[in-house]
């Protein structure tokens, strides 16, 4: 499941034209570094189009992610307000949506509704990546990706990921047309 779909889920429409308005999207070259491991950022991105790689140095630079178009990075950094612990590379040409860090949190601060469902999105994000890390390291090495299923959700979340699918449409058309 695209990780997008959990923040999506959560925020309703005035937050998704909020992060519109606000958010920038920026194309980056196959090659650039678009977060460095222990370098602080001022963005939150999301991964519209294109191919990411995740590495750290504490495994020699190997990548321990490969991301793909719904993916969101960044957001760790923003939540506990350390520097990043890895690094993300642009594997090929891609589009990210950009939310300048500064604009994030005083939108935080100054509209509590949108805080409760900004930072329940990323409990629940954060939440999924642990259990998928953990299925990822109880799992044989080299047993090849490894996911977890949309049945395992409850009834209410599958109903939030549905219309967190058409929010995602409708964001992207929105943005390739240039809105």
């Amino acid at each position: 499941m695209e990780k997008v779909l959990f923040i999506l889920a959560e925020l309703n429409d005035d937050d998704i034209d909020w992060i519109l308005e606000t958010g920038s999207r920026e194309e980056i070259s196959a090659g650039t570094v678009l977060i460095y491991e222990g370098k602080a950022i001022d963005a939150v991105y999301i991964l519209l189009e294109g191919e990411l790689s995740v590495k750290t140095k504490a495994t020699g630079d190997r990548e321990l992610a490969n991301l793909l178009s719904g993916e969101v990075v960044g957001e760790m950094s923003f939540v506990d307000t350390r520097p990043p612990s890895a690094t993300v590379t642009a594997k090929q040409n891609s589009i990210v949506l950009s939310l300048p860090r500064k604009q994030l949190a005083t939108k935080l601060i100054q509209d509590v509704g949108f805080a409760s469902r900004f930072y329940r999105a990323m409990a629940v994000f954060l939440s999924h990546r642990l259990r998928l890390t953990v299925k990822q390291l109880s799992s044989q090495a080299g047993s090849g990706p490894v996911s977890l299923p949309d049945d395992e959700l409850a009834d209410e979340a599958r109903v939030g990921v549905a219309l967190a699918k058409t929010r995602l449409d409708w964001l992207l058309r929105r943005l390739k047309d240039g809105c």
